[in-house]
């Protein structure tokens, strides 16, 4: 059941990606969506790293239901980064996101790279590939928040 309540999320949540920029009648509508995209996604990356520290016991089955939820969630938070939304609401986001979008998109691109290497890592079944894929997520972001989220 949670397998199918994440494929729902994620198709829907895809679905609606494509048109958010024109959903976002204020600048403080989209940087709660990509707050709250980032936010599920750090959930679940979360259940997958607690079981990479050892601090709960390895679950194939729910290291790839989490990591669907991942490499979906890192398909959608791009789109809210639209001009103007670098100021108003609660927000992070250092101007270097706009005045270097080209670095900026790199790091996103990685992001959802490294997070359908994630879920193929899962898949197998072994815990010291998933480990892998999971550094290289855990690094990209990061190193992504270093360059362009304020402490």
């Amino acid at each position: 059941m949670q397998r199918i309540a994440s494929f729902v999320l994620a198709a829907s949540a895809l679905a609606l990606a494509g048109p958010a920029a024109a959903q976002f009648a204020k600048p403080e509508d989209a940087i709660k969506y990509r707050q709250s995209v980032m936010f599920v996604m750090s959930q679940h990356a979360g259940r997958i790293g607690a079981m990479v520290q050892g601090r709960v016991p390895f679950d194939a089955k729910v290291a790839t239901e989490n990591a669907e939820v991942v490499a979906a969630m890192a398909q959608l938070p791009w789109t809210a980064y639209m001009p103007g939304t670098d100021k108003g609401g609660n927000t992070k986001a250092l101007p270097e996101i706009w005045t270097d979008a080209a670095k900026f998109k790199e790091h996103g691109d990685k992001l959802q790279a490294d997070s359908a290497k994630l879920l193929a890592a899962t898949k197998t079944g072994n815990l010291d590939n998933v480990k892998t894929a999971f550094g290289a997520v855990g690094g990209n972001c990061k190193s992504c928040h270093d360059a362009f989220r304020a402490r």
